[in-house]
């Protein structure tokens, strides 16, 4: 390989996280100072060149410890004796908060994205309010079916298509955005090429139209700077198996404080309730109903589900303390010369780039036409992992990814856009 790639990684600034001061309280105890990166250590030895986190992320070997923990508690044998779920959950939701610029009141959990998205939806009436929708290309891809299934139910639905450098252009977003329009839904990191949108400014265009905005941030959350309440945005919804760290099943809503009274709810879930008194029981209080209750004022008291995934947030009590005790920051200046190396070589290459050239998040990807058919085997034998659909590949940076891994990509990959 070229020494030229080598003198790359030399130059650029790859900033290590700095040894942190005591972990302060809430945090995992097993974080007494951040870790440098790449943070190997933090991860199991994994047999595979995994670049492809975007997909699933690894867990960290933190966090089996913790589910180590939890099956103990679980099993009841006696050596947890003051483990409490109820705490655990309240630390990982005020250390989400946090992580996003957000405050635990406006947040709930979910089951996951898509989930979210769909309360949201359905809070604002959708279908049958009626109005525009905006979306576009670079949205989740499995959303493209919640908003075509609204367009068959007479919503008027714009997606706007991403331009040949891979974004989506912000003049097209502002025209598309009349007073008819009820939502902007986007996904703030595009799970496609990893382009960001400029969320505060599609906020104040949609806004002074009278429009709410809704943002994917299962790409941002945990991999990018991001602060939800400076951008004004209304909704916002991830999952936490990907930059989060975390497994399936478990997902968090953010809703604005300021709006959440304006909203119906769009479902009846007990973690709503704040206070309960039956009325129907030997010894209960008489009533004229079957019970009497309160909800919380929050966005659990508004959009609050039933059973939450415990092994989730057992996953996320040691995963989200260790990167803000990293830091988002600190992990974007490791990663970013690995995605310009990955981003120069092969452009050089001649492979058709889909993520623009000056994007600073953690994805790459590129276009090439029947990719699965043309990468899965040099992939296979050079045992790297990255994501690969029909027509294109994407690469995902992650605390643990290094220049060695760059190296073994590109040597695993063409030299030139096969035919």
């Amino acid at each position: 390989m070229p020494l030229t790639r080598r003198a790359l990684f030399a130059a650029a600034a790859i900033a290590p996280a700095t040894s942190g001061e005591a972990v302060k309280a809430g945090l995992s105890d097993a974080l007494q100072s951040a870790p440098l990166l790449p943070a190997r250590s933090a991860f199991a030895a994994m047999p595979t060149t995994y670049l492809d986190s975007g997909s699933t992320h690894p867990m960290p070997l933190g966090a089996r410890r913790a589910l180590e923990e939890y099956l103990r508690f679980k099993t009841k044998d006696g050596s947890t004796p003051n483990y409490s779920m109820r705490q655990k959950q309240a630390d990982v939701v005020a250390g989400l908060a946090r992580l996003i610029g957000a405050s635990p009141d406006e947040l709930c959990i979910t089951q996951s994205t898509t989930m979210g998205e769909n309360l949201v939806l359905k809070a604002l009436g959708f279908p049958q309010t009626g109005g525009r929708i905006v979306t576009d290309a670079l949205h989740f891809f499995g959303s493209f079916y919640t908003y075509g299934e609204l367009k068959k139910a007479g919503m008027d639905v714009v997606t706007l298509g991403m331009t040949v450098e891979g974004r989506i252009d912000m003049d097209e977003m502002e025209a598309s955005i009349t007073s008819q329009t009820k939502l902007v839904s986007i996904s703030l990191v595009s799970t496609v090429n990893g382009f960001e949108h400029d969320l505060k400014k599609i906020c104040d265009i949609a806004h002074a139209r009278g429009a709410y905005v809704y943002a994917d941030i299962v790409h941002a959350a945990g991999a990018i700077p991001v602060d939800l309440r400076s951008s004004g945005v209304d909704f916002a919804s991830t999952s936490s198996y990907k930059w989060l760290m975390g497994d399936f099943g478990l997902g968090f809503l953010y809703v604005r404080k300021e709006i959440q009274e304006r909203l119906p709810r769009p479902w009846w879930g007990y973690e709503q309730v704040s206070a309960f008194q039956s009325h129907v029981f030997p010894y209960d209080e008489s009533g004229g109903e079957p019970a009497t209750y309160r909800t919380f004022d929050s966005a659990t008291g508004h959009f609050g589900m039933g059973t939450t995934s415990w092994t989730g947030i057992v996953n996320l009590s040691y995963s989200i303390p260790w990167i803000l005790e990293v830091g988002v920051e600190q992990l974007h200046a490791h990663r970013q010369p690995l995605v310009d190396t990955v981003q120069s070589e092969l452009r050089r290459r001649g492979y058709q780039p889909l993520t623009p050239l000056d994007s600073r998040t953690q994805l790459v990807a590129f276009a090439l036409k029947d990719a699965r058919a043309k990468l899965t085997d040099p992939l296979a034998r050079a045992n790297v992992a990255i994501s690969v659909s029909a027509n294109r590949f994407r690469i995902s940076l992650a605390a643990f990814n290094d220049e060695n891994d760059i190296d073994r990509l590109l040597s695993a990959l063409p030299g030139a856009p096969p035919s």
